[in-house]
């Protein structure tokens, strides 16, 4: 029998905000080893544009990479490299920060909506000062899968198996093999895959309920998931859930800002390296 991964623990996501004062729900696990490779969490939601107008002005990175989703809305990204991306509805935008990048990040509504996520992933100590890169994937290359239930499947970066067949994300590039997942349902409805046993994995609920064996769930809350083979999860309605799984790197983790380093000596070299004009 396949060993079914069981709640370890539940972090509610809590209010903050960024950028130019952007309006966000946030979970961070920089300090705690469970969470690896994955850093943070940010999940935007708004329905007036005074919460993110001001966007994330031209900002620098070290030693991670980010994964921005959006389920409703655009976003914008321009860096010292010259990319320029804008996402709609349903795409994913993939930035690895290497050993430097300054860049700018603008979202903006559609129909009056907004809602996306942006997700830190660490890199290896080897791979924190390799050169920067960036890719965007529009709606139309994402992975998809819809059930018999009629729920959805989107499999955004990695490899996802379910019912025997491995589907593909577009992003298969990060620094150590993650899988970033949205199972979105509308109706009551199941979803069961196979999970790499030596990842770990998460789960973010973005709405509604699910239920992992007898404990449920609800909207805005993170689930640190135990070992095990499998994923099995139900909801008796509609939900929307990220999963997230991915190789721990079992090293050192000082965070300042927007840099992720093994040290704090490295800390003090990439801010150095940001005010003489030497990051990139």
């Amino acid at each position: 029998m396949m060993a079914i991964r069981q709640i370890q623990s539940l972090i509610p996501a809590h209010p903050s905000s960024d950028g130019d004062g952007v309006r966000i729900q946030r979970v961070h696990g920089f300090s705690n080893p469970l969470f690896s490779p994955f850093l943070m969490i940010d999940e935007l939601k708004s329905e007036s544009a005074v919460d993110y107008i001001g966007g994330f002005p031209s900002h620098p990175h070290r030693g991670i990479e980010t994964l921005t989703y959006m389920l409703k809305g655009h976003f914008q990204h321009k860096d010292h490299m010259g990319n320029v991306g804008e996402l709609s509805d349903g795409g994913a935008q993939w930035m690895s920060a290497g050993k430097g990048v300054i860049h700018s990040e603008m979202p903006m509504m559609t129909d009056g909506q907004l809602h996306g996520f942006q997700i830190w992933i660490n890199l290896p100590a080897a791979k924190k000062m390799q050169p920067a890169d960036y890719h965007d994937f529009q709606s139309d290359v994402i992975t998809q899968y819809q059930q018999e239930d009629g729920s959805l499947i989107r499999v955004i970066a990695g490899d996802l198996t379910i019912k025997g067949i491995t589907f593909s994300g577009p992003l298969q590039q990060t620094g150590v093999p993650v899988t970033i997942a949205d199972w979105q349902t509308n109706k009551a409805a199941t979803f069961n895959s196979c999970l790499n046993p030596d990842f770990q994995a998460m789960l973010y609920v973005y709405r509604g309920t699910i239920n992992i064996g007898e404990k449920a769930i609800s909207a805005g809350t993170l689930a640190m998931l135990g070992s095990g083979e499998g994923l099995a999860i139900s909801t008796r309605g509609e939900a929307g859930v990220l999963l997230l799984s991915g190789q721990p790197i079992n090293e050192p983790v000082v965070h300042y800002g927007p840099f992720v380093m093994n040290s704090m000596e490295e800390i003090e070299q990439a801010i150095q390296d940001y005010q003489q004009g030497l990051l990139v």
